[in-house]
């Protein structure tokens, strides 16, 4: 869609209790998010209001990929951080909650969690880095995994 939703929280960026805007560029604004994961924490939102990130056009994608690297770059300037977490939750069954495009972009530091290891892959069931250091003969839990992810390339 091309058009922008009233009632959308990211379509009203102009709207200072709603969005604090970092930054923006042609076709995308960062915003700091309103209930932050970390200190730092962004979300880089297209001003179109479009749900999902395979609707974005080409200039879109660069266009957030030019902010995304903008972004990092004042982050790393005002935080002692050690690196980041991107994300997108792509679809209600990804976790998301608002029906317009927003790229996470979470500061990382070394100790913000006991284990950091498999990163995103701990938003979903059967993250066990443990796990990864053994073949799937060895466990049941990984051969019924390996088994379901089997043919689908």
């Amino acid at each position: 869609s091309t058009e922008n939703d009233s009632a959308c929280i990211f379509c009203q960026r102009h709207q200072p209790d709603l969005n604090h805007v970092m930054q923006e560029n042609k076709t995308f604004y960062v915003r700091y998010d309103n209930f932050p994961a970390t200190v730092g924490h962004v979300e880089v939102v297209p001003k179109r209001h479009v749900e999902s990130f395979f609707e974005l056009t080409p200039r879109e994608v660069k266009d957030a990929y030019a902010l995304i690297l903008s972004t990092r770059e004042r982050l790393t300037e005002e935080h002692d951080l050690d690196g980041f977490t991107i994300g997108v939750n792509e679809g209600r069954a990804a976790g998301r909650t608002v029906d317009h495009l927003h790229i996470h972009l979470i500061p990382r530091r070394f100790g913000d969690v006991e284990d950091p290891r498999g990163g995103i892959r701990q938003a979903v069931p059967n993250c066990d880095p443990d796990l990864w250091t053994r073949k799937p003969d060895d466990e049941p839990e990984l051969r019924q995994l390996t088994h379901a992810h089997s043919g689908r390339r």
